[in-house]
């Protein structure tokens, strides 16, 4: 990779990790759903005037837009509400990788190997680990919650493969139409008209930067980088990038917001990130071995 892409690369994981810091301190002065519409309302507008809709047959942009917009980011903003810590979320919501492999197979027909096996066992033995630790650091609420928003975005994985090569800034642009409705909705149910006038009112210049952030460093900047790197280099050169997006999560939340890793955690998220790692790197090195394989015959 180009010295000038890897410095691209590391810009959106510091982006994509320092994120969970920056929902935690919107949720003190936003209701996480109210938050969310918020977040989505301004990813759409302006930049859809400028960006092209991608050709997608609306059934997948739906898809799209329910699982890895709405249903990702409402379980995880309300998990964060509930008590989930910001650096603990990073590393729980990194298990979308495992609930993607195991849709992959239920409903692509994909087939599991043996390293898959392997690094699904190793993430698991991580997050149980980490779930022992309700009580302590967080609550079950929380923890239930952000797996729920790690198989939202597996399943948001899985509608994105079924759409296939397409302009990554254009679909989750168009695809941000779709949520912010939806969450003002559930903000009227579980938040309420008058918490949300409250709010809308009383709204802090943090909290307007907080939005900065999420709609246009995390959301557009950060998908607008990464879909460069993706159509310069393999998925495989790119994606084990996103296993530091953890470590800045872990580390901006312990210098930022205090959070304070014990052993038992920290040995979970290093587990979670290790199994990652044997599924992301895992079938480059069987297609290795098998190569060397097929030319020593």
């Amino acid at each position: 990779m180009a010295p000038r892409d890897l410095v691209l690369a590391l810009v959106v994981i510091v982006v994509w990790g320092m994120n969970f810091v920056v929902i935690k301190t919107g949720l003190q002065g936003m209701p996480p759903m109210l938050l969310g519409a918020l977040r989505f309302m301004l990813v759409v507008f302006p930049a859809v005037l400028f960006i092209k809709r991608p050709d997608v047959p609306l059934r997948w942009l739906l898809a799209y837009g329910l699982t890895i917009s709405l249903g990702q980011f409402a379980f995880l903003f309300y998990a964060m509400s509930v008590g989930m810590p910001a650096g603990l979320a990073s590393v729980v919501l990194q298990s979308q990788a495992l609930f993607t492999l195991f849709f992959a197979v239920l409903f692509l027909g994909e087939r599991l190997r043996g390293f898959n096996l392997i690094g699904l066992l190793v993430a698991a033995s991580g997050l149980t680990l980490i779930g022992l630790q309700v009580d302590k650091v967080m609550t079950l609420a929380g923890f239930l919650l952000t797996i729920c928003a790690a198989s939202m975005w597996a399943m948001g994985n899985i509608a994105t493969r079924k759409i296939g090569k397409v302009n990554l800034v254009g679909l989750v642009v168009w695809g941000s139409m779709i949520p912010p409705l939806p969450f003002l909705a559930l903000s009227l149910w579980l938040e309420g008209p008058l918490l949300m006038r409250e709010a809308l009112l009383n709204i802090s210049l943090d909290t307007v930067l907080v939005l900065c952030y999420l709609a246009f460093g995390a959301t557009l900047l950060g998908y607008s980088l990464w879909g460069r790197l993706l159509s310069r280099y393999p998925a495989s050169q790119v994606a084990p990038f996103s296993l530091l997006v953890p470590v800045i999560g872990l580390t901006s939340a312990a210098l930022l917001a205090g959070e304070r890793v014990g052993p038992m955690q920290l040995t979970g998220a290093l587990l979670v990130m290790l199994g990652i790692l044997i599924n992301v790197s895992g079938g480059w090195l069987f297609g290795r071995w098998r190569l060397r394989a097929a030319r020593s015959l």
